[in-house]
């Protein structure tokens, strides 16, 4: 599974909150480790939100193209159905907004397993690879493997862009999380 959740972050301040050590807190993690920190304005900081890179397994057509990715929203992304929320993909716009628009789907049999409609400036192949940023806030704490789906594989990116898979998930996994 070519699915992945490129490090990141997550932090949800209180009323009640110190925001002078939170501050600290970014500006060092800042300067110690080169993240970007992002801002959502009186919810959460983000800390180098994430990426999950996934492959676009099949291009269906059904009242539109409709890609099928080797990932799945109830699965590995579950704030796309429980918010709803749509997560920025890289390079792409709101339906029609760019030349190309597509369904996002997913693998599995859930008949709602949508990610979203977006747009792009060129036409989607099977076997293309798709970028979803801003993912690492909760995509790794409620995954689950609905309809056999495996976990995402966990990796990280170092400052030249190379990437580094540290951990993967496998049959042994699913099992265990049974028992």
């Amino acid at each position: 599974m070519k699915w992945l959740n490129m490090g990141g972050g997550h932090h949800i301040t209180r009323d009640d909150y110190d925001v002078e050590r939170l501050i600290q807190c970014i500006n060092h993690i800042q300067e110690t480790y080169d993240l970007q920190v992002y801002l959502e304005p009186g919810e959460a900081v983000a800390l180098n939100a994430g990426y999950n890179v996934t492959e676009v397994l099949d291009i269906v057509e059904n009242n539109g193209k409709i890609l099928i990715l080797d990932t799945s929203a109830a699965c590995h992304m579950p704030d796309v159905l429980e918010m709803p929320y749509r997560p920025p993909l890289k390079e792409s716009g709101l339906p029609n907004e760019l030349a190309y628009t597509y369904r996002v789907s997913c693998n599995t049999c859930l008949a709602g397993d949508v990610i979203g409609e977006y747009s792009f400036d060129h036409e989607i192949k099977i076997g293309d690879k798709l970028y979803f940023e801003d993912m690492a806030i909760y995509s790794m704490v409620k995954t689950n493997t609905f309809n056999g789906i495996p976990l995402p594989s966990i990796a990280v990116m170092d400052q030249n862009g190379e990437c580094r898979i540290i951990k993967e998930f496998g049959y042994e996994d699913f099992k265990n999380r049974l028992s």
